[in-house]
């Protein structure tokens, strides 16, 4: 089946406009995007607390395999933010939250500068956003930072025949961007904000809506949603009103989701898992409940 794909070429800027695609570098400066294995599944919840994979049995917590994976996509990101704002963090805010991001996640401080200097040396990557439909109609995007698209697109597709899944056109309608703006369910004093008073200072900070959920780590977090264009605004007033931002960024959020049978949840959390195993793979999106 057809491909949609829209790819992003580099030169002075890296993401120049080609057929339509017009991503700024912020898309990959909120970390929130990376996490190992079968935990880069990124849709957000549709409950408080609820975890919808969480009776797939196959799905485990973080490995060294899947860190290591982990630690070379953020190694990717690094070298891309600094041939786009240069090396310096105090200069190049990206970068700056994404050095953040990375000692969140114990990625090691000489890994961090190694992916610093080796920036003008690593090859020119392009950003790609791939459709495709997985078992029992569920759609997905998959988010690439790759430096040879034809390579990228192959290995994806023959990873979604093999696995219930097909690329195809349409599943981006599925979406709709949104700004997000993922922080602790403890303010910066320690104290547990509540959802309800979480609710009331979405209204104040000037976001759409506020949801409960987890992050990779399986820890409580609040993802203050609003739009891309209000998302620096959101979180500037998250920060002033005493909340700790622990990833933002735009994200696609699903508009129209399916409930799979327990069979196909089983295959859906498969094909993710060998998705997200993808070095040129940053991040998945899918429309599962």
């Amino acid at each position: 089946m057809a491909l949609n794909r829209i790819i992003c070429l580099s030169r002075k800027h890296l993401w120049r406009t080609s057929v339509g695609c017009q991503e700024p570098l912020e898309i990959w400066a909120h970390l929130g995007l990376y996490s190992p294995g079968s935990d880069f599944h990124s849709s957000p919840v549709s409950s408080a607390g609820h975890n919808k994979w969480s009776k797939v049995k196959h799905i485990k917590g973080p490995k060294d395999e899947a860190r290591a994976r982990l630690f070379a996509k953020l190694a990717v990101m690094i070298k891309v933010a600094v041939r786009e704002g240069g090396p310096n963090p105090d200069l190049n805010v990206n970068l700056a939250q994404l050095i953040e991001q990375c000692r969140q996640r114990n990625m090691p401080k000489s890994s961090i500068d190694n992916a610093i200097k080796g920036a003008d040396k690593s090859k020119p990557t392009s950003y790609a956003l791939y459709e495709g439909r997985g078992p029992g109609g569920s759609s997905l995007l998959v988010e690439a930072l790759t430096d040879n698209n034809k390579r990228s697109y192959a290995e994806l597709k023959l990873i979604m025949a093999r696995n219930g899944g097909s690329m195809c056109d349409g599943a981006r309608h599925c979406f709709d961007k949104k700004g997000v703006v993922t922080v602790q369910t403890n303010d910066g004093e320690g104290n547990a904000v509540q959802l309800e008073r979480a609710l009331e200072l979405a209204i104040e900070a000037g976001a759409e809506d506020v949801q409960e959920t987890q992050d990779e780590e399986e820890r409580d977090v609040y993802k203050y949603i609003c739009d891309v264009s209000s998302l620096r605004d959101v979180r500037s007033n998250l920060v002033s009103l005493g909340l700790v931002p622990l990833t933002s960024g735009p994200e696609f959020l699903p508009n129209l989701t399916v409930r799979l049978s327990d069979a196909d949840m089983e295959l859906a959390s498969q094909l993710l898992e060998l998705i997200h195993n993808q070095i040129d793979v940053m991040r998945v999106y899918d429309n599962i409940e």
